[in-house]
């Protein structure tokens, strides 16, 4: 794709002394406030206290992550990691030190603004690979004009994994599109593939044997090239529009 058919307007952004706010492309609802904070704890700490003071604050918690400490400070044993809408990121961080056990707690970018949309790729291992590097090439276009795009994959043999890996995409947060890349797909991996377009996320296969490419968004025949299009596709930064596109075969 050539830089006319990209725009080179930066999307819409809040500005603040450091730089830009990137949007949170998991929760994209326009007005809302996003936080989230890092809370390192000691094992006396008590994480269902700590969000129901959140709660209590006027916090919507969206994702919790718990993980064991890294650093090494002494008595610090785990790591929560809260995302929520409608209160401040300072706020939130202060309220969370009030917890008995809490040892430190800060405000932290999301995970939408740091990794921002997700381009999934499911397939073959050697097909995989090119349609990552299409995609991999793509996005660091777009994200040097201030998108933040990612790419994900998985290589996978089996009919019914490969229909489980698709089913799962619908979970997974910041998922825009889908890609399979393969050399055959049918039966249950298409009716996987009809339910998770039922949720809104688009799907790009290469041209391939099997009914997979009868119900899928677009086929395209080169693997690098269906890299390329799946981020386009996603990209505020771009003119592709995948609705022109839809039911072809490149």
């Amino acid at each position: 794709m050539h830089d006319s058919e990209v725009d080179a307007d930066l999307p819409d952004e809040e500005l603040r002394e450091d730089g830009p706010v990137m949007p949170d492309l998991a929760i994209p609802e326009k007005g809302v406030t996003l936080a989230a904070i890092s809370v390192r704890t000691t094992a006396d700490a008590d994480l269902v206290e700590i969000l129901v003071r959140l709660r209590t604050a006027g916090a919507e918690v969206v994702t919790v992550n718990s993980f064991p400490a890294t650093k090494g400070e002494p008595g610090v044993t785990r790591v929560f990691d809260v995302e929520l809408r409608d209160l401040d990121a300072t706020l939130a961080a202060d309220i969370a030190r009030g917890v008995p056990g809490v040892h430190e707690a800060e405000a932290r970018p999301t995970l939408g603004q740091i990794f921002g949309k997700r381009v999934i790729v499911i397939g073959g291992g050697a097909q995989v690979s090119q349609v990552t590097l299409g995609a991999v090439t793509e996005s660091d276009r777009h994200n040097l004009r201030g998108e933040r795009i990612s790419v994900d994959t998985i290589a996978l043999v089996g009919e019914h994994n490969i229909a489980n890996a698709v089913r799962a995409v619908a979970d997974l947060p910041r998922a825009h599109i889908l890609v399979l890349a393969g050399s055959i797909m049918g039966g249950e991996i298409t009716r996987a593939v009809l339910e998770l377009k039922e949720t809104g996320i688009p799907v790009i296969s290469l041209n391939m044997v099997g009914s997979v490419v009868d119900v899928v968004d677009l086929v395209v025949s080169d693997p690098v090239q269906a890299g390329t299009m799946a981020v386009m596709a996603i990209a505020d930064t771009a003119r592709f529009s995948l609705d022109r596109q839809r039911g072809r075969r490149l």
